[in-house]
């Protein structure tokens, strides 16, 4: 059979107009579900990235919307294979005008003598996590957030609450590199007490970091916490971070079956492409076919030479497809995202292997018919039908 592909080849791009425009249309749905492959894997296949392994993230079990305790704090810091627990408020507010969203970034309360126990992947210079555990007022921003907005350490930052009837004089003191957060800003929860004062609302938060000892006792911890308080009036729902991220994502639907949609879509499109091409390739060259049966090729030859046709136009689109994705997900790594995944979105080897495949049993598959009445047509027929 190989003693063919040189044949095959000169045939798949015989009608270059027709072939190019085919390769373009398979190129752009290759794209598009590469692009969809990529997100899927990033949101729900991905390993956890490097300190998210042994992070859980404590919550009401009802909705994030309701608080809990700040006193659970201590009880889950007591339970065997929890290195460190901390606070982890949402203080949403806003900063300067709310109307222009570069103004908005994620800014959360926590405990900053906890806060690089539970997170020890933050790359922060020693006298500045100090300056941060000793001015209350102090806050700290991930690099990309302070770099965008040009802020340096000794900036002024001044938020105006919403969720809370308070508005922070922040002082920044410290700028950090994370893999696992996007533009973030850390000040004290304890400063955010003082400031609301005496009063039920400062007892309470919406949700705890917990650090494992190891990543035998997450799902164990995950039991245990919940179990903990299962009777109380606040009973919690723990999960590890990477699966309490994925929460957000649901707000916009169920992702998971937008994707399917999508695919689906995008398979069926490249499939009508590919088809169209391979019978009106098929239909030219009825008479070409009859003597190649002269010469003796044999009809499984025929068949073969046209689906392998059919899958090097398929494969040339896709390949050119997963080109065209890197790209857009370079552009999409770079744009603004409330999604961690969004941040390490990539055409990984995985990915781009799937796609192809997919392109090539599709382009194979949607010329099987018109390959196997090409290779059934008998040398009588196919002169006749030609002439």
């Amino acid at each position: 059979m190989f003693r063919y592909v040189p044949l095959m080849l000169k045939n798949a791009l015989r009608n270059r107009r027709r072939s190019t425009l085919t390769i373009l249309s398979i190129a752009a749905s290759l794209c598009l579900l590469g692009v969809m492959f990529a997100l899927y894997r990033g949101l729900f296949l991905a390993p956890p990235k490097p300190g998210q392994e042994l992070r859980l993230v404590a919550r009401h079990k009802v909705s994030m919307t309701q608080p809990l305790p700040v006193s659970y704090e201590a009880r889950i810091r007591q339970l065997p294979g929890v290195r460190e627990a901390m606070v982890w408020q949402w203080f949403g507010g806003v900063y300067k005008d709310a109307r222009d969203r570069r103004n908005f970034f994620a800014r959360f309360c926590i405990e900053p003598d906890k806060l690089f126990r539970v997170r020890p992947e933050l790359e922060m210079p020693d006298e500045q996590k100090r300056a941060f555990e000793r001015l209350r007022t102090g806050a700290v921003a991930s690099s990309d957030l302070a770099e965008r907005m040009g802020w340096k350490i000794g900036e002024r930052i001044f938020l105006t609450g919403d969720i809370y009837p308070v508005n922070p004089e922040l002082t920044l003191v410290g700028i950090f590199k994370d893999p696992n957060t996007n533009e973030t800003l850390f000040f004290s929860y304890f400063y955010l007490r003082e400031l609301l004062g005496a009063g039920p609302r400062g007892d309470m938060v919406g949700t705890f970091q917990i650090q494992a000892e190891n990543a035998e006792a997450v799902p164990r911890l995950a039991k245990a916490i919940d179990t903990m308080f299962e009777n109380s009036t606040a009973p919690t729902k723990t999960e590890t971070e990477q699966a309490f991220a994925l929460q957000f994502v649901s707000f916009l639907g169920n992702i998971k079956l937008y994707l399917m949609i999508i695919c689906a879509a995008v398979t069926f499109t490249i499939l009508l492409v590919s088809a169209n091409t391979m019978a009106m390739s098929v239909r030219e060259r009825v008479r070409e076919i009859g003597i190649l049966k002269t010469l003796g090729y044999t009809p499984g030859a025929i068949l073969f030479m046209i689906l392998g046709e059919a899958g090097v136009i398929a494969l040339m689109g896709g390949a050119l497809g997963l080109l065209l994705a890197s790209g857009m997900t370079a552009a999409l790594r770079q744009g603004p995202t409330f999604v961690g995944a969004m941040r390490t979105l990539s055409i990984t080897p995985d990915v781009g292997a799937l796609s192809l495949a997919l392109a090539f049993l599709i382009g194979v598959g949607s010329s099987l018919i018109p390959a196997w009445n090409a290779a059934r047509t008998s040398i009588l027929e196919a002169l006749r039908d030609s002439g």
